[in-house]
């Protein structure tokens, strides 16, 4: 075991199976205390079993909460039990996640709402939680603070189907950064990581053509603890000036990902816009940064580096 984050207490939601018990094995062997909040549920956040996150407690030496997240009192009770465990709350990973796919024009609300509650809106519960007792152990002397949202390419490029799941990954990028401004003066870093890997949700993609059967072929061949080397550093005093950022992780590729800027300028300084002055300065101006529609499993149909 080293000791880069020796005596640091950590809560990682979706802990239990895939990226988020890989992350809290990573974090455990770095010297963290890591309680694991998972309710067991299947991807499309149907059922629960409650001995998932007590197994995967039990297998690395966490402590279990094996209840839903996605309720302001349950995050609230999570943190608790990490305070109340081992004394303090020093690093959030927010990685659970459901999936219910449909086609926008074949999408039904309650399961919109549904992967919003699981993906974003636990997200913000668990943060909004843990961030008091963050600023009342600065407070105190304890300067640390760590809150890593594990988000996906399809939030910032689109796929197929995936409203629910792309709105949910991309709101949590914006609350990335929200939080990593809010909380800068307490010392408490907050950073996003697209994983990719083998995981529940990788082996759920129905390939649409055979550009998305290669991606899924490939995605199922990269190991999760790659994703957890990235999440740990950041949790770590090597990164304790990095905030705000986007990164995403491929096997042994780590990507620092660009943020939405403006990527051309057009004014009139004379008069108001018309249709005809607009659409000629579009032309000349805007057209070469056009995004084009490429998903995330066309733009990153590589092999991966294992």
């Amino acid at each position: 075991m080293s000791e880069e984050l020796k005596d640091r207490v950590a809560l990682v939601s979706g802990g239990g199976r895939g990226i988020g018990l890989a992350i809290a094995r990573d974090l455990m062997a770095r010297g963290a205390k890591v309680v694991i909040a998972d309710n067991g549920t299947g991807i499309d956040g149907m059922g629960a079993d409650p001995t998932v996150a007590a197994n995967a407690a039990a297998e690395i030496g966490a402590v279990a909460f094996p209840q839903s997240i996605a309720s302001p009192g349950a995050a609230r009770q999570a943190v608790q039990l990490a305070i109340d465990s081992f004394g303090a709350i020093d690093i959030v990973v927010n990685n659970a996640a459901i999936l219910r796919d449909a086609f926008i024009f074949k999408s039904e609300p309650e399961n919109f709402e549904a992967v919003l509650r699981t993906n974003l809106f636990a997200a913000f519960y668990l943060a909004a939680a843990a961030t008091p007792a963050m600023r009342e152990q600065q407070k105190a002397g304890r300067t640390f603070g760590r809150i890593v949202n594990i988000v996906s390419s399809a939030g910032l490029y689109g796929n197929f189907g995936q409203a629910a799941y792309a709105s949910a990954k991309a709101g949590l990028v914006g609350l990335t950064r929200v939080v990593a401004m809010d909380m800068a003066r307490a010392g408490v870093t907050c950073n996003a990581v697209a994983p990719f890997a083998a995981t529940r949700v990788t082996d759920s993609i129905k390939p649409a053509n055979e550009a998305q059967a290669a991606y899924k072929e490939r995605a199922l061949k990269i190991a999760p603890h790659h994703v957890a080397t990235l999440v740990s550093w950041l949790a770590s005093d090597h990164a304790a000036k990095i905030t705000g950022q986007l990164f995403g992780v491929r096997g042994r590729e780590i990507f620092l990902f660009n943020q939405p800027r403006p990527a051309a300028r057009t004014a009139r300084l004379d008069r108001d816009w018309d249709f005809a002055a607009l659409s000629e300065a579009a032309a000349r101006e805007f057209a070469p940064h056009y995004a084009d529609l490429k998903t995330d499993l066309e733009a990153f149909n590589t092999d991966p580096i294992v």
